[in-house]
């Protein structure tokens, strides 16, 4: 099954850029779809290889870190080619 999952990780601290960017490198070097706006962070694929990527991609993340929030949403559905109609 393919999902689709919005990711905004808000690394509550001074250096919050350098985490962020960091974050955002991980999801790029790997074999899934990422898609960047200025609030998110888009990221698809198959469920059973996304989930196992996604969470060791968090976990390290957050022990680089103090205190993050991470905002994420999945989709049950491929969402990558989606562009608005209006």
């Amino acid at each position: 099954m393919n999902i689709s999952i919005d990711l905004t990780l808000s690394p509550l601290q001074d250096d919050y850029e350098k985490h962020v960017i960091d974050f955002i490198k991980a999801l790029r070097d790997s074999e899934f779809t990422v898609l960047e706006n200025p609030l998110s962070t888009q990221i698809y694929g198959e469920f059973s290889k996304l989930m196992p990527f996604l969470t060791q991609a968090i976990e390290t993340s957050f022990e680089n870190q103090n205190i993050c929030v991470l905002t994420m949403k999945v989709v049950k559905t491929d969402r990558s080619a989606y562009e608005p109609h209006f």
